[in-house]
Order: structure tokens, then C-alpha cells, then sequence
């Protein structure tokens, strides 16, 4: 039943460009190099196929910059692909002065299979294990980007990966059907449960959304900000927005100054070499750990940049390696939770609900690009 259910969804949440905005064609005969059609050849991106576990074969781009010592893996919204991305994360990368790999969803551009839920949990698994195995990115080096529908498979991938440098969500969701209707639980038809999986994350959030925004409401990036273990100065744009946040001055000003904030904290994997002492005194209990107390959420409402001179969380750190186990735990009982709180009036009201969630996500798309292609005129 959840695997009918969440097919059924995938029908009315995923948009993808039709006609793709792009072709794949080989760049260089001698050694099977692609590129993209459409745009200007630069040495410095690598096109990509990569088969992922599901077997669908996706795009991807990965823009080399010399001097960057951070890798962003960059989840696009809805309603887009490669082709209208290319120009956008060429900018990104320059300007942030970072590696970047974007990736087409299932189904989306010129990658095959149909886009879902799952589908894209397996396509951003692949797009990491692309930079830890052909390109040697390490995990502690890697800041996840997830935009709109993005950040669903972003925050899937950011609760399995402890060591985690970073993540950035633009315009996020709380959830699928929260997208549509201002339910305040957890059903176990619904998609891209990010609500549920955001205390999980461990490292520094980035939150950025427009006040104005008319397909995510603002207020599903400010909860999620709320819920941050490890929160970061949010970027709220007045006036913002679904599609035009990388028009406005301060989105590449506030991402310049997170990243600067996070080049200057020390790897993750550095926390084993504490002293006993040390980790003794950072380390509370075991509720403590899984929740962070009253204290720590004052204090965390602080930028980074002020915790970096009083050593940024390292408590917090270890907190995130010590309860991967729990994480885990954590998941399957929120899933378990949802079906059970559900399962005895499942048959009317589940129903009801999804066929409301349908019709609702019918009308709206998560995301549309079509006002990006202003930015990438500006880039």
C-alpha cells in the first residue's frame, strides 16, 4: 500500500520539464567526454551519467574550481533541469569559490527512469558516491544544497552522513502535503518528511526563504530553521519569492559569508582527537543528546560566527556521532508512529486526506523555473 501510495504521489508532486531544456552530446570522440547542447564549452565541467541503485542512469555536472577547498552537492526545485541550472551553478561555484555537482532527477532532463520519492533518495546517493570515488571528496568536505523539492532528498542524505560539513536549504518543505494543507501531524502517505528528519541533523543549517513566497509558505523555512540542531543566521528575503531569491544582493552575500564561516571550523572527524577530559565535559546525557536542552536552543539562535571563537558545538558534534544508532531508531519510529497513529481509521480518513492532498497538488508545482531563466540571462 505505501509503495501504490507513494507512486500515486509522485504523479502529482514531480514536474519535469517537457521538453527537457537540453541534449546530451560527446564532446570529444577520443575519449567519450559529454557536454551539454546549448551552452558554452568549459573546461572546467564535467557532464556525467551515473547508474544508480533503482538502475536508472542520471546526468550530472560537476563545475571544478582550482582553489576551493569545499564540495557543494546542489538538489534543484521542481520543474527544472541541467540545462536551465548550467549557468547558475557555473556562477555558484565561481562565486563561492567551491566545487559543485548538480544532478538531474529521474526522469528529469536527460536522465531515464520516472521520478519519485525514492528515486530521488537513490539519485543523490549516487551523485555522493560520484565525489567520494571519482573525484576523492571526503564527507567531512561536503556542504548539501537542497532547494524547494530538493531538500527532501538533501535532508535524506544529511541524516546518514555524520560527519557532514554543511548543509543549505533554499525554499524548503516540511513536507509534501504540508505544502498543501496546514495538517499538524505526520501521515504515512505523505512524502519528503523533512519536519521529522531535521533534529537529526548534526552540522551548521543555512535556511534561506522569501517572505512572500506563493508555492512554499514562508513559514515552512522559518519551523524548519526552528527545529535546527546546529542553526545558522537564516536568510528571511523581504519580498522574496519561490523563484527569484538569486536575484537579490544579500543570497550571494549570505552564502559567501556562511561559507567563510564554515572553511574556518575544524573537520569533524578531528573531534576523536579530543582529550577523554575534553569529551567527558562536552558530552551530556542521553536525553540531552537526542534533544538539545532550553539553553542550547538560546544559544543557537547565535551565528556561527560568534560560536567560532568560543569552539563551535564540538559537544554537539560528538552528540551526532554517538547517536547514529539512535538517529536510526529515531526514523523507523516516526514511520512506524505515522502508520500506527493512522491505522485505525485508515480506510476513510487516510482516504479522504489523500485525495485532497491530489487534488491540492495538482494545482501547484513545488517549484517552476521559468523566472530562473532571468537569472541565468543575469549570470
Amino acid at each position: 500500500m505505501g509503495t501504490a501510495t507513494s507512486s500515486m504521489a509522485a504523479k502529482f508532486a514531480f514536474f519535469p520539464p517537457n521538453p527537457p531544456s537540453y541534449r546530451i552530446s560527446v564532446d570529444d570522440e577520443a575519449t567519450g567526454k559529454l557536454r551539454i547542447s546549448d551552452v558554452h564549452h568549459r573546461d572546467d565541467v564535467d557532464v556525467l551519467k551515473l547508474t544508480t541503485k533503482k538502475g536508472n542512469e542520471i546526468v550530472a555536472m560537476y563545475v571544478k574550481n582550482a582553489s576551493a577547498s569545499l564540495t557543494v552537492l546542489y538538489s534543484h526545485g521542481n520543474a527544472a533541469d541541467l540545462g536551465q541550472m548550467f549557468h547558475i551553478f557555473s556562477e555558484l561555484s565561481l562565486h563561492l569559490n567551491v566545487n559543485l555537482m548538480g544532478y538531474d532527477y529521474s526522469g528529469y532532463g536527460q536522465s531515464s527512469g520516472k521520478p519519485s520519492e525514492q528515486d530521488t533518495y537513490a539519485d543523490i546517493e549516487a551523485a555522493y558516491k560520484c565525489l567520494e570515488e571519482t573525484y576523492g571528496v571526503k564527507e567531512e568536505d561536503i556542504i548539501l544544497y537542497g532547494q524547494s523539492v530538493g531538500s527532501g532528498p538533501t535532508l535524506e542524505l544529511a541524516i546518514r552522513l555524520p560527519q557532514l560539513r554543511a548543509v543549505i536549504l533554499h525554499s524548503p518543505i516540511l513536507s509534501g502535503l504540508r505544502v498543501m494543507y496546514p495538517v499538524k501531524r505526520t501521515f504515512w502517505f505523505d512524502i519528503y518528511k523533512n519536519i521529522d528528519k531535521i533534529p537529526l541533523v548534526g552540522c551548521p543549517v543555512l535556511v534561506i526563504h522569501g517572505t512572500e513566497d506563493e508555492v512554499v509558505d514562508f513559514s515552512h523555512g522559518k519551523q524548519l530553521w526552528e527545529l535546527c540542531k546546529e542553526k545558522y543566521e537564516p536568510l528571511w528575503l523581504k519580498g522574496g519569492n519561490h523563484c527569484n531569491l538569486e536575484l537579490y544582493p544579500e543570497y550571494l552575500r549570505h552564502l559567501r559569508k556562511f561559507i567563510s564561516a564554515i572553511e574556518k571550523l575544524p573537520r569533524l572527524r578531528n573531534v576523536s582527537e579530543q582529550s577523554t577530559d575534553e569529551v567527558v565535559e562536552n558530552s551530556g546525557n542521553t536525553t540531552e543528546q537526542t534533544r538539545p536542552s532550553t539553553d542550547y536552543k538560546e544559544k543557537g539562535r547565535t551565528t556561527i560566527g560568534h560560536r567560532e571563537k568560543s569552539r563551535l558545538s564540538t559537544d554537539s558534534r560528538e552528540k551526532s556521532r554517538s547517536s547514529t544508532d539512535k538517529r536510526d531508531k529515531s526514523r523507523r519510529s516516526v514511520d512506524r508512529s505515522g502508520k500506527a497513529r493512522n491505522s485505525i481509521d485508515q480506510p476513510e480518513r487516510a482516504r479522504n486526506s489523500f485525495d485532497r492532498f491530489g487534488d491540492m497538488v495538482r494545482s501547484v508545482g513545488l517549484c517552476s523555473v521559468d523566472c530562473l531563466k532571468q537569472t541565468a540571462a543575469e549570470a
